[in-house]
């Protein structure tokens, strides 16, 4: 074989080294309580509450911000935990699916979701349920969706109003029909007088 021929032998390149954040204090206050981390400041809030704080009720599902399963309530507004840094929410109140029970008693929601079977394999239920928090919250403070019709305050929300303000979590089970119904049903017993 003639030598320019001959197949060359490539050194091969050196990956440049990663950059190296030292770990930082962070304070996090999650469900009423305030945690001391120490943590680098390249870690996501769902990394910080599943692998450090042992707070596993929020799911990893895409780690894209497409699903929703890791959504959670920052200061009242639902967020996907995977697409924020837990050194950014310092000083806010985070509430996860751990926190939304009250002196041991479901959320509302909660009792709703197991009352119309609104799961199946469960593994979204937790971001399902934090962001149908947040939707009673706007809905309640007149935020509007991209289909409310009137007054957004006034209580009645149809299942299209619902499935808008829900399309941020995704249901690979396809319990989408319970789900609607599940909030619609806590929408409408909040919506009663003396309820």
């Amino acid at each position: 074989m003639p030598q320019d021929e001959q197949t060359r032998i490539e050194r091969p390149v050196e990956a440049a080294p990663m950059p190296y954040a030292p770990p930082q204090n962070v304070l996090l206050r999650v469900n009423g309580q305030n945690h001391a981390l120490m943590i680098e400041p390249r870690v996501t809030l769902l990394d910080a509450l599943r692998e450090v704080l042992g707070l596993t009720g929020t799911k990893k599902g895409c780690d894209h911000g497409q699903c929703g399963a890791c959504t959670v309530l920052v200061d009242g507004r639902r967020i996907n935990s995977c697409l924020t840094l837990a050194i950014m929410q310092e000083g806010r109140e985070i509430t996860t699916i751990e926190g939304l029970a009250q002196d041991g008693a479901p959320h509302a929601l909660q009792q709703a979701f197991m009352d119309h079977d609104a799961f199946q394999c469960g593994y979204c239920t937790p971001g399902q349920l934090c962001s149908a928090v947040a939707l009673l919250s706007e809905a309640a403070g007149g935020q509007a969706s991209a289909v409310t019709k009137g007054d957004a305050r006034s209580g009645a929300l149809s299942d299209e109003e619902i499935r808008e303000r829900m399309s941020g979590n995704l249901c690979r089970c396809g319990a989408y029909p319970n789900i609607v119904a599940a909030i619609r049903n806590v929408v409408e017993r909040t919506a009663m007088p003396g309820s």
